[in-house]
């Protein structure tokens, strides 16, 4: 805003989050004098950063997965007003997900909670662009956010939309919420900790696999942090271990005989005994850990994640007057 406007005039900010469709906005915050309020999930999260009497710029703490979007900065100083809109994008990971019943299951109710179930939620198309800029390929449609079903190609083939066709986002337009199944895109920026694999003396059942991770003060992890592992750090091991909605998976970087020969990827696999997932806490960091029935000590190949923000400030560059 204008800097040489008189500090002692009462101006109104007011910030709202655009929804996906940018048919309906979200209340976040409204500030007037000395009058000031914040809404629903952002109550006690958010204020006006202050610096000076006429800053906009808004400060979010406690920073979740759900803040990710973009929000409308208004400024209404008397007869003059201005409004200016923000990105919010959150450094984490696009990985596909489908339950352990198998492939398209999912409407978009089931998925948005399947995601939550990964500490995670359904990923935006400009997420999966984003994902698809850098490199993830997989041939089987999924939800995104705004009710839409698409998957990202990077080498086309006849699988896959056709051989000849040209790489990109591959999309099935708009889809019914309640009566069509598919998988679903999740993002997710839960990361911190590590991810390891851990000795057993043999293969475990599901529940034994819980248990272990439980007895070594872990729990069982999530798809996200082992295809966080895998895809941000490289992370490559050949042997399979339980994930915490009963999937087996296991991540390779490295393609090589009997273990994913042509693509890297993290893989599926059906069976009733296998290695396990694990995820340790604690007020620091969280540690994932792969239970290894052929090891006779804990594997030195950790994957280590950076930390992200706890607090973020959206600044209103530049406003637009009427």
């Amino acid at each position: 805003m204008d800097q040489s406007q008189a500090p002692g005039r009462k101006m109104r900010i007011k910030w709202t989050k655009l929804t996906s469709d940018y048919l309906k906005e979200v209340d976040v915050f409204v500030s007037m004098d000395y009058h000031k309020r914040s809404y629903g999930s952002f109550h006690g999260r958010v204020r006006l950063r202050g610096s000076s009497p006429l800053d906009a710029a808004l400060v979010i703490t406690d920073v979740t997965l759900e803040d990710y979007g973009r929000y409308k900065c208004e400024v209404i100083d008397g007869l003059e007003d201005g409004t200016v809109v923000v990105s919010l994008d959150l450094e984490g990971v696009v990985f596909p997900y489908f339950p352990r019943l198998g492939r398209y299951n999912l409407n978009f109710y089931d998925a948005e909670r399947a995601c939550r179930g990964q500490d995670a939620t359904v990923a935006s198309f400009e997420q999966l662009h984003a994902a698809w800029r850098g490199k993830l390929d997989w041939c089987n449609a999924g939800w995104l956010s705004d009710g839409s079903v698409q998957y990202p190609i990077t080498t086309p083939r006849e699988p896959c939309g056709g051989k000849d066709t040209a790489p990109g986002v591959r999309t099935y337009g708009l889809r019914d919420k309640e009566k069509n199944h598919y998988d679903v895109y999740c993002f997710t920026s839960h990361y911190k900790g590590r991810f390891y694999f851990l000795a057993q003396p043999s293969k475990l059942t599901y529940d034994e696999a819980v248990r272990a991770c439980r007895q070594d003060g872990a729990q069982i992890a999530k798809v996200g942090q082992m295809f966080a592992a895998w895809k941000l750090l490289g992370y490559d091991r050949c042997d399979a271990g339980w994930l915490a909605d009963g999937s087996v998976r296991y991540p390779v970087s490295r393609p090589r005989r009997r273990c994913s020969p042509t693509e890297a990827a993290t893989r599926p696999l059906r069976s009733s005994r296998v290695i396990s997932s694990c995820s340790e806490r604690s007020d620091e960091t969280s540690d994932n850990k792969v239970v290894d029935p052929g090891l006779g000590l804990v594997s030195s190949l950790g994957a280590e994640f950076p930390d992200h923000p706890e607090r973020i400030t959206l600044q209103p560059e530049r406003s637009q007057q009427r």
